[in-house]
């Protein structure tokens, strides 16, 4: 009895600091990706999927930047800007434009605001420019950086990794080339993400 009192104690202490943590459940927290794909890190790749003016990328937004700040150090973040349309291209050469000037960090709430707040349709170049440059990013630097080879390659490949991936909305997670999290409540998204990555580690490398 003593035994049985001292194991419910220490399963209650778990929960409570949340080191417990539920194992995903296949079909209902993620589903696989078939074929797997390569990953570009030694690290459990965490890729988003997502699109500025996505509303449901908007509200699950705050809560992954969250989860980001405290993300295990075995575990790596990467965005991929979404193109279903050629109406999203120019956010996809925006977000690398700002990724390869080091500034998506300092504009990326800003054009989640613009799209999901303010109602703003960034879709024009020279109204993209004009929106970061308002936001202290140099419109110069960022023109050419936009209209370089190297964003055209990199919008390329996030095609791409659209098709190779079978994405059909955003936003989607994938977890280390092979589970995929999609359709859930940001919260549930979250939730899901973190046991995801314990299954993930169990047979990562291998």
């Amino acid at each position: 009895m003593k035994n049985l009192i001292r194991s419910l104690i220490v399963v209650a202490t778990l929960l409570a600091s949340g080191t417990a943590l539920a194992e995903a459940q296949l079909g209902r927290d993620y589903s696989l990706l078939n074929p797997p794909q390569p990953t570009s890190t030694k690290k459990i790749e965490v890729l988003e999927f997502f699109f500025y003016g996505c509303p449901h990328c908007y509200h699950l937004h705050p809560l992954l930047s969250a989860w980001e700040k405290t993300m295990p150090r075995d575990v790596e973040l990467t965005f991929v800007p979404t193109v279903f349309r050629d109406s999203w291209e120019p956010m996809a050469y925006t977000y690398y434009a700002l990724e390869s000037m080091g500034k998506v960090k300092q504009l990326h709430d800003a054009l989640y605001r613009a799209w999901n707040e303010d109602n703003m349709v960034l879709v024009d170049e020279d109204k993209i420019a004009d929106f970061v440059a308002k936001h202290g990013v140099d419109r110069a630097k960022f023109t050419a950086a936009y209209n370089s080879f190297a964003m055209k390659s990199m919008v390329t490949r996030a095609e791409q990794m659209i098709r190779s991936y079978g994405i059909n909305g955003t936003p989607t997670l994938v977890v280390d080339g092979k589970y995929v999290i999609e359709g859930l409540e940001p919260a549930d998204t979250i939730r899901a993400l973190k046991q995801v990555i314990v299954l993930a580690r169990k047979t990562h490398g291998k």
